[in-house]
């Protein structure tokens, strides 16, 4: 997907990849370039689909978190519900639906954007929808994959997320991002009354 107007490096261009591993979701390539100048360059890219991530907000003003192993860190992160975009077709609204289903077991009667962002645009091409979620029911969760087959749901007070990240809890970027935003578009709303509209 190109870049929005606004975003767009007037003089640099994009020449090429030449691919150097393709995994089941990922490639990494080498991308070639051309500064305003002239002068060429190639740096290493991972091509990623993808994703999305999701802010499930319960009506007692607490957010459903989940304790997932990452295998690259060796670690198990608390982290809001996030998925791969690896279904053709669906949107990025009907992913984080199944996110949801899928890693929580519970079913959004509604889900609003939040942002869009690239989670580490040095190396990687990969923009994640973020999303809020809220009108909750309870479901039979589906995990998918050995890590959501072991991951344990946490349900934490939107109240208490900037003691968790000062604690070193939350270490997740996009977590911190998603809970702070979802925070603030729902101020005056938390413990009761209806979220503003999108």
């Amino acid at each position: 997907m190109p870049p929005p107007e606004d975003r767009q490096a007037p003089g640099f261009r994009h020449l090429g990849d030449r691919l150097c591993f393709e995994g089941w979701r990922i490639q990494l390539v080498e991308a070639s370039f051309a500064a305003p100048d002239g002068e060429r360059f190639t740096r290493d890219v991972v091509r990623h689909p993808g994703a999305v991530a999701v802010v499930p907000v319960t009506d007692r003003a607490s957010v459903l978190l989940v304790r997932q192993y990452r295998g690259p860190i060796d670690a198990h992160l608390l982290e809001i519900p996030a998925g791969t975009r690896d279904v053709d077709g669906e949107t990025p609204q009907a992913t984080a639906a199944r996110e949801l289903i899928e890693e929580v077991g519970v079913r959004a009667g509604v889900i609003r954007p939040l942002v869009d962002m690239y989670n580490s645009p040095g190396f990687c091409d990969e923009r994640t929808s973020l999303f809020l979620a809220t009108d909750l029911e309870p479901c039979a969760a589906e995990p998918d994959g050995i890590e959501e087959r072991h991951m344990e749901v946490v349900e934490v007070p939107l109240a208490d997320v900037d003691g968790l990240v000062a604690s070193g809890q939350l270490v997740d970027g996009q977590t911190i991002l998603g809970l702070l935003l979802a925070r603030e578009a729902l101020a005056g709303h938390l413990g009761g009354g209806e979220p503003p509209s999108p």
